[in-house]
């Protein structure tokens, strides 16, 4: 009798890989931020006005490990006074489809949710 092993690891690669990207992406409003900037570079001021909830605090940190992770970048403009604009990098616009996919599913969830 022949052993199913392949099924187990592909399962197990799968569930690692998911808790990579959670982990990435872990908490409350990093997906909300990517979301944001892949539509256009941003301005600290307008992330804070269209992320609904975030604090100043937080949003510095989420930035701050999203461009760890080379997901975006930050550019400080010679303005007066200095203004810092937030950027998708190419290798976090790849997340565009994701953050589309959970945005339909919410609003399709929501829909559901409500009609009961």
């Amino acid at each position: 009798m022949e052993t199913k092993i392949e099924p187990v690891k592909e399962c197990s690669q799968t569930i690692l890989a998911i808790h990579d990207v959670m982990d990435l992406l872990n908490g409350k409003w990093k997906v909300s931020i990517i979301a944001c900037l892949c539509y256009s570079k941003m301005r600290y001021s307008e992330l804070l006005r269209e992320v609904k909830g975030i604090s100043g605090r937080m949003l510095s940190r989420e930035l701050k490990e999203l461009e760890m992770n080379q997901l975006i970048t930050r550019a400080v403009l010679n303005t007066q006074p200095v203004t810092v604009e937030y950027e998708i990098t190419e290798y976090g616009s790849t997340l565009k489809n994701l953050t589309t996919t959970i945005a339909e599913w919410g609003i399709s969830h929501r829909k559901k949710i409500i009609a009961k």
